[in-house]
């Protein structure tokens, strides 16, 4: 398996590789994590089964986006492809630093982003979320998107993992009326990083902050700001220089409870009933704000 990664890296980055160390790095729960070191060279490699390529392509093209914008440091992804029945995902290997850490340069950049338009919310190809499918077929109308690719698409897993119920009464009720929190507001397509918790960014060496571990689509900037609230990690100074880059409109702390509902419902049904409650809670929360 290695002997093929090594070839797949020399292949793509033009230059002759050999693995002179490969050490173990911990940190994530779906795949295995390496950094590979060669003469000059380092890498960053993930591995899982085979069924994994479509995954590893996916956050290749999302890594590839982020880029693109060049508003934002991530990863400079080099190849996807299958070793010895595993997928694999290969990436410039990024020094970071225990320094201080620039949180205002962080949501200043982020900010910077999500100002970029696009013509449509979904993405050119579906991608995952966790483990879990993330569907992103375009679609003109952002309140369709979200009800049928987001909070539908869950609450449909949560009814086939035996989550019935006052979830899927409630739930299906929530569908219908929360259309309602956008009355004032008419969401843009900007460029989501899909899964923005705080053990998907770092600093590099130089202090510069770096996004990673994507599931992007286009689709309201304020599903990636509510998420970062959702589990904590990031400081004043990054909510500050957000603001000052780009203000929030007017409802955005009733709708942050809509967008985390979505990531509440898929650790429901990746890791069970103990997220039963919360995402119960989160939905009667926004039927009252509705008057429903």
């Amino acid at each position: 398996m290695w002997n093929i990664i090594e070839k797949t890296i020399t292949e793509k980055s033009g230059q002759p590789f050999k693995i002179r160390q490969r050490t173990t790095i911990s940190g994530g729960c779906i795949n295995q994590a390496f950094l590979l070191e060669g003469e000059k060279q380092r890498y960053f490699i993930k591995l899982n089964d085979g069924g994994g390529l479509a995954m590893f392509d996916a956050e290749y093209a999302g890594l590839q986006a982020i880029l693109a914008t060049g508003m934002i440091a991530a990863p400079q992804p080099l190849c996807t492809g299958i070793a010895d029945s595993h997928a694999f995902l290969v990436m410039r290997y990024i020094d970071t630093t225990n320094s201080p850490h620039n949180q205002a340069q962080l949501g200043q950049q982020l900010a910077a982003m999500h100002r970029k338009r696009f013509n449509y919310f979904g993405w050119h190809q579906n991608n995952t979320i966790g483990s879990t499918p993330q569907l992103n077929p375009r679609n003109a109308n952002w309140i369709d998107f979200w009800r049928e690719q987001r909070l539908g698409f869950q609450l449909t897993l949560a009814a086939q993992n035996g989550f019935g119920g006052a979830l899927q009464t409630e739930g299906e009720k929530l569908l219908d009326c929360f259309d309602g929190l956008f009355d004032s507001i008419t969401p843009q397509p900007s460029l989501l990083h899909g899964d923005l918790w705080s053990g998907n960014y770092c600093f590099d060496s130089e202090g510069a902050p770096v996004i990673f571990d994507p599931a992007c689509y286009y689709g309201d900037r304020e599903a990636d700001i509510a998420m970062t609230e959702l589990f904590g990690g990031f400081d004043s100074e990054f909510y500050r220089a957000y603001q000052n880059g780009y203000p929030l409109e007017s409802g955005y702390q009733t709708r942050k409870t809509l967008y985390n509902l979505y990531h509440i419902l898929n650790h429901l049904n990746l890791f069970g009933g103990g997220y039963l409650s919360q995402a119960q809670q989160m939905t009667r929360q926004l039927l009252a704000e509705l008057g429903q």
